[in-house]
């Protein structure tokens, strides 16, 4: 009867991964061919920017898979399921979802320092006519070495450079390499690939810190404006073609006499050309717009649109509030820097995670807002790539645009995509940490009342006996190294800075064209720079 209730509790739970999985997969192909130019389509590259997304999705839905195993463990009263009485079998499920980050962490880790940069250089060098395939792999190769040094430096950093000293100070050389040695080979190795996931993190949390603070304001605030009249855009577009073109009479007029122009007459006379090729370029977008059935239905969707941006406005609004409450708890709360401002817990009211502890009673609303939670950090980090581009400092590389984004551009976005999803966890760690901890786990309490003692349920907590909650294997990855979560606290103090700052430049931004991204003056791309 345990083996059965175990094998239908486990089975449900894979089984909704699994349904996840399958429409991560679908989503990933609408969305890199929504994006992808049809003029320098490959399909290398294209296979590559789908898994690469697809992974990033997979990784960021795991999170809920474990919180949801750990929590099925127990029955609401907070007693043990039949199945899960032995902590062998506990102890087992458990280290199935931490095999289960390790294998994603593994892949990430090969995508971001092989196949990825491989796939971009090999396609880099196909715009030398000259160079045939032999060439082309030769070459890709040579510059994926360097992002593959950088990963073994990283592993090497993680497996041995061990988190606590020798047994014995006294000890001789070769007992300390060989104690190195048995620290690697008694965990398989797995620090050096914590190290080397953490060390990305900090990577992710930058782009988080850039993107997806920025996305979560503009996205929804883009909803709630709209964009602009067709009819308007076409009627101004069309006075500037005239303004333009009477500017261009007026410079050839110039030499109508056999004089030649001087060259800055010339230097304005191209631009002013150019410039009215955009013109004419986007007065037919608008043209195709104004009869496109896809504006129409969005003129009729727009009271809907309204009321989804102002639903994300404020679940954005939320996270801020819970993350600066959760930061302000570890703050007055935590040991300090030393022991990377670790609390166990809440001492202080997080709206979110108190708001996932009431839907605990009706089975699944706490999982599917963790879900929706989850997948909301990706999709806002995907609108503040979209509407960002990706920038190296201060110089714009790529531009995210409809039909018309290189594949190089894609590839960039699936790799910062893979980054961000690797910070995604400690944000919402930090959003909701007795949550992420202990998920909707309970555990009983005896009170002594009187002769007798009643027994009454709580929720699991720091307080709680080790051996009546199981944390989550993301809580303890997560806090692996000491050091890293000190880096990631302050993070989230820049990420709520970030957000205010998005937030105030999205309000005084004005309406978006119903073209935006399908006219372009300019081609910002690497390269266009490294031809200028």
């Amino acid at each position: 009867m345990a083996a059965q209730s175990f094998l239908s509790e486990s089975v449900l739970g894979w089984s909704i991964f699994s349904i996840v999985l399958l429409a991560i997969l679908a989503f990933c192909w609408i969305y890199i061919r929504k994006f992808q130019s049809r003029q320098e389509s490959e399909v290398i590259s294209t296979i590559t920017a789908i898994c690469a997304l697809a992974i990033a999705l997979i990784t960021s839905a795991l999170l809920p898979v474990d919180i949801f195993l750990v929590s099925f463990m127990k029955h609401p009263n907070g007693t043990y399921k039949e199945w899960a009485a032995n902590n062998e079998t506990r102890e087992q499920i458990e280290n199935t979802v931490l095999h289960g980050y390790y294998t994603l962490y593994s892949i990430i880790l090969f995508c971001v320092f092989l196949w990825i940069p491989f796939v971009y250089f090999y396609y880099e060098e196909q715009d030398d006519d000259n160079m045939n395939k032999c060439s082309q792999v030769k070459n890709a190769l040579k510059y994926t070495v360097g992002f593959a040094i950088v990963c073994v430096v990283l592993l090497l950093i993680g497996a041995f450079v061990p988190l606590e000293a020798p047994p014995s100070q006294n000890s001789t050389q070769w007992e300390k390499v060989q104690y190195l040695f048995e620290e690697l080979g008694s965990s398989h190795g797995l620090p050096a690939l914590a190290f080397s996931i953490s060390s990305l993190t900090l990577i992710g949390m930058l782009a988080v810190i850039t993107y997806t603070a920025y996305g979560m304001s503009v996205m929804p605030l883009n909803l709630i404006k709209g964009t602009r009249s067709v009819m308007y855009e076409r009627l101004e577009n069309t006075e500037d073609i005239d303004d333009v073109e009477h500017q261009i009479e007026r410079l050839k007029s110039k030499c109508q006499d056999g004089r030649p122009l001087s060259s800055r007459d010339r230097h304005n006379l191209q631009e002013l050309e150019s410039k009215l090729q955009v013109l004419q370029r986007r007065g037919r977008h608008l043209e195709i717009a104004e009869r496109n059935c896809c504006t129409k239905v969005g003129s009729a969707l727009r009271p809907f649109k309204i009321l989804l941006g102002i639903v994300f406005i404020l679940v954005a609004l939320l996270f801020i509030v819970a993350l600066f409450i959760s930061n302000l708890d570890k703050a007055l709360h935590s040991a300090g820097i030393s022991s990377g401002f670790i609390i166990f817990g809440t001492n202080l009211t997080n709206p979110l995670n108190e708001l996932l502890l009431v839907l605990q009673p009706v089975f699944p609303l706490d999982y599917i807002l963790i879900t929706v939670i989850t997948m909301y950090f990706v999709f806002t980090s995907m609108a503040g790539i979209r509407n960002m581009g990706i920038w190296f400092f201060w110089i714009r590389l790529y531009k995210i645009r409809p039909k018309r984004t290189r594949p190089q551009a894609l590839l960039f976005l699936c790799m910062i995509l893979l980054l961000i999803v690797l910070h995604t966890s400690y944000m919402i760690y930090s959003l909701a940490p007795q949550y992420v901890m202990y998920g909707s786990q309970k555990y009983l309490v005896q009170i002594p009342s009187g002769n007798t003692t009643t027994d009454t349920t709580r929720t699991c907590d720091a307080d709680a006996p080790e051996d009546q909650c199981t944390m989550t294997r993301t809580y303890l990855f997560l806090h692996k190294f000491w050091f890293f979560s000190t880096i990631y606290y302050f993070g989230n103090w820049a990420f709520i800075v970030a957000f205010l700052i998005g937030l105030v430049v999205s309000c005084c931004r004005g309406k978006k064209s119903v073209i935006e991204g399908e006219v372009e003056a300019d081609d910002s791309d690497i390269r266009s720079i490294l031809g200028n």
